[in-house]
């Protein structure tokens, strides 16, 4: 039971995290439109990123860190036992999505920089301590 438990942590946290990061990402290109761009065309997306100002990269850092911070809480909350690996392993999926879409989407080296060092990691060790002082088992 407990193998089941700890792989639905990291499916759910990792679902919840996603949900949000995306919800955030939408959020941003509504209120930050880049003119005559199509959120869904990652093509454009690319190609409009040398036109992009720092307003653009909000979101989606918000949607990456919260994402993770909220997906490692989840995990951490449902996991069994080694809450805070679960709570890492989420994390690591996240940072390994970032480092896709980072590469997919060029954005700015200080938007990547940051990006990859603080949204992903860091939150999930933030949403592990929060997840395992929730849930004390």
């Amino acid at each position: 039971m407990k193998i089941i438990r700890n792989i639905l942590a990291v499916v759910v946290g990792w679902a919840v995290g996603s949900a949000l990061n995306m919800g955030l990402i939408t959020a941003g290109h509504s209120i930050f439109p880049l003119e005559g761009v199509d959120p869904n065309d990652m093509e454009a997306l690319a190609t409009a990123m040398s036109t992009a100002s720092s307003e653009h990269f909000l979101f989606p850092f918000l949607g990456h860190a919260l994402g993770t911070l909220f997906g490692a809480i989840v995990a951490a909350i449902i996991a069994a036992n080694h809450k805070m690996k679960f709570a890492l392993g989420v994390g690591v999926l996240f940072l390994l999505g970032g480092i896709m879409v980072n590469y997919m989407i060029p954005g700015p080296i200080w938007f990547t920089v940051a990006d990859i060092a603080l949204a992903y990691i860091p939150m999930a060790w933030i949403g592990g301590k929060i997840g395992m002082g929730i849930n004390k088992n």
